[in-house]
């Protein structure tokens, strides 16, 4: 009984200077796409918290959540009665042309008026009263839900 030696192929032999196995020269995806998860993640919590630039102090309401498909012209009136127009402040006289410049849909562009507890209706119903006067058809009060 004999033994046969092969003596070609791919044994476990190496020859002189060349490796076995090569270097990949491929990128490793999985590490590239768990940081992109991990940014995506990151934008989504962050992203609501940019929405509104200027801190109002909103009333509170029992009204429902709005589903909101593209974002919404937003005017924003502070404790001092002063008139922002999405982060800008405006004044009264400018607010008009400033939110048709805006408008993208002409006067069919939703328009959301946020005013702060400490304002007067009468500061609130001026500046709605202006907007729908101008044409604008959707303009709607926002508020925040009450804590139950």
């Amino acid at each position: 009984m004999g033994m046969a030696v092969s003596s070609g192929g791919k044994g476990g032999r190496r020859r002189r200077g060349v490796p076995r196995y090569r270097a990949m020269a491929d990128i490793n995806m999985t590490p590239f796409i768990d940081v992109m998860l991990v940014l995506l993640i990151i934008f989504m919590v962050a992203a609501p918290l940019l929405s509104s630039g200027v801190p109002i102090d909103l009333p509170a309401t029992k009204a429902g959540e709005l589903n909101i498909d593209k974002k919404p012209i937003a005017v924003s009136i502070d404790d001092h009665g002063d008139i922002y127009l999405m982060d800008q402040k405006t004044a009264d006289a400018d607010l008009v042309g400033a939110v048709k410049a805006q408008a993208k849909d002409g006067v069919d562009e939703r328009i959301y008026v946020r005013a702060s507890k400490g304002v007067t209706y009468g500061r609130v119903a001026e500046i709605m009263s202006d907007l729908t006067a101008a044409g604008f058809k959707k303009v709607a009060l926002v508020t925040t839900q009450e804590k139950k």
